[in-house]
């Protein structure tokens, strides 16, 4: 690696990542792996990213654990025993602090240090980064995987600072525990984290209040401990099980189906709505019937499928329809997988709220005032969210050459190459930021990771220390997402669009070639000797 001699522009480490959530910690295990100084940066007090931040009661995951681990080490993955398959928060934290101090990482890491600024200086090739406490730290490379799901949202509600209560957001819940015994609660939201921690709330409080804009296409998630047997079948098949999860579109072991809806009689299709009503998680989108995302028809009987299922388990038949989507097909949101939640609306402490026919005006001092009237609360959660793909990297006073904002840079939408970085920004890399997943997160960010040390080791080894993609390569992989993006399942309905942000461009934000287009652009850079970059030497 080349490296500046000047006091000024001498460089504190050569790979210098933001963010430790499980992108960051893998990205800092394979930089230190590959010989190069690294150090990360993290804005909370410990590892875990956006299982650090969401502790609220119920977060879990909606993967498979074992397929949402690291798998790079097949003596981790044999130590680590999950105790579910879909493991709550605090297990998620543990493991992730457990896998640091396996691999002697945390020596590496800065805790409590938000970025406030970076600045690219194009006569040394490094990034001056700034931090909250004002030092400073000067890197060959920065990495930013803060992920897409890191910034909270909070709708514009006017008078949320009067509320004298306790306020919380899902996304940003404190590390003690929230007592709602007896309490009075609102939760405001009905998204992925909303419908998680409804149902395990729902017996504490003295009365549970939820407001819902939109309502979700919920299944169940069906969870279930991990049977001794499972835990030695999952040992003994590990090596298949990386190689699935390593090379499968979506990057999870669900099989995909053998045939279209229709092709099944109506008995059959209705068992078949059975089995996956009964399913775990994803297995409702990857193994469902080929067609149900892609034929109106198909995906409008599963609908009516599910709703004849709310409808038998919420007692109250209006309730049940407001539970009951009106306004997207199953697909074209994320659809939340649950535990309990329906069921929790035959609780006679619960009432839902309709946002569309009494919105809110404001929140008062004791309460929240829709046009319906005020209803006072002891306890406020916002379920509402996040700032999707690309809030992290727009806070964070990123500038490139010329002192270009990224922001300005990407002021009609993000513009990428594979998802990991921007022309005219050179030596910054984003895995697992905007054009990035399209399946099951880790595996995917993990491909970045790869792809990105791969290329760090490449330059290094050439002699290179400046990496900045070509704009025709930019332009190339960002106008095949922007023409995918209508042909994928998901619509405008989705923040996969950034529409539940106000003002900020409608812009596909994941990658609509997914992973199999990533491989393949993958592979013909590889080919091209990085010839997708332009790789020179500073001074």
């Amino acid at each position: 690696m080349c490296r500046v001699t000047t006091a000024e522009h001498a460089t504190d480490v050569d790979v210098l990542i933001v963010g430790a959530g499980i992108t960051g910690i893998y990205q800092l295990h394979r930089a230190r792996e590959a010989g190069f100084t690294a150090q990360l940066l993290e804005a909370g007090g410990g590892v875990g990213g956006t299982w650090y931040w969401n502790r609220y009661p119920g977060a879990r995951f909606d993967s498979e654990s074992y397929t949402y681990a690291y798998i790079f080490s097949k003596e981790l993955f044999e130590k680590w025993e999950w105790r579910e398959h879909f493991a709550e928060q605090p297990e998620i934290e543990r493991y992730l602090n457990h896998v640091v101090d396996r691999f002697d990482l945390r020596r590496h890491m800065r805790f409590n240090a938000n970025v406030t600024s970076a600045l690219y200086d194009a006569a040394s090739s490094t990034w001056a980064v700034v931090l909250g406490d004002g030092s400073k730290v000067r890197a060959r490379f920065l990495i930013a995987a803060t992920g897409v799901l890191s910034v909270p949202h909070f709708p514009a509600v006017s008078g949320r600072d009067d509320f004298r209560g306790e306020q919380y957001h899902t996304g940003l819940w404190p590390a003690r525990p929230v007592d709602f015994e007896n309490k009075r609660v609102a939760v405001i939201g009905t998204g992925s984290s909303g419908v998680q921690l409804i149902p395990v709330i729902a017996d504490e409080v003295a009365s549970l209040t939820v407001y819902q804009r939109t309502a979700n296409w919920c299944t169940p998630l069906n969870n279930a401990p991990i049977t001794s047997d499972e835990q030695a079948r999952l040992r003994a098949d590990f090596e298949a099980i990386r190689e699935t999860l390593n090379t499968s579109p979506h990057g999870f072991l669900h099989r995909t189906h053998d045939r279209a809806t229709f092709d099944d009689s109506n008995e059959a299709r209705r068992a078949f709505y059975e089995k996956m009503w009964n399913s775990p998680g994803f297995a409702k989108l990857i193994s469902h019937y080929t067609d149900v995302m892609v034929d109106e028809t198909a995906n409008a009987e599963w609908c009516d499928f599910i709703a004849e299922k709310v409808r038998s388990i919420v007692k109250d038949p209006a309730t049940a329809e407001e539970l009951i989507p009106k306004d997207h097909r199953f697909g074209e949101k994320r659809p939340p997988f649950v535990t309990g939640y329906y069921e929790a609306f035959n609780n006679p402490k619960l009432s839902l709220v309709d946002l569309k026919a009494t919105p809110i005006v404001r929140v008062t001092e004791s309460g929240i005032e829709t046009a319906a009237g005020v209803r006072e609360f002891d306890i406020i959660v916002w379920a509402t969210g996040f700032d999707f793909g690309t809030g992290a990297l727009a806070r964070m006073g990123i500038r490139g050459r010329r002192r270009l904002a990224l922001n300005e840079h990407w002021a009609d939408g993000p513009k990428t190459f594979l998802g990991v970085q921007t022309a005219g920004f050179p030596n910054f890399f984003f895995p697992g930021g905007p054009h990035a997943a399209a399946g099951n997160n880790p595996r995917y960010n993990g491909d970045q990771v790869d792809f990105i040390t791969d290329t760090l080791v490449y330059a290094r080894d050439h002699g290179y220390d400046t990496i900045e993609v070509d704009p025709a390569a930019e332009e190339r992989w960002t106008d095949m997402v922007d023409r995918n993006a209508t042909a994928g399942s998901f619509t405008e309905a989705s923040y996969y669009f950034g529409t539940n942000i106000p003002g900020k461009p409608r812009k596909y934000l994941l990658n609509s070639g997914g992973r199999p287009k990533l491989f393949k652009e993958i592979d013909r850079v590889i080919a091209n000797d990085y010839k997708a970059f332009r790789l020179s030497r500073s001074g």
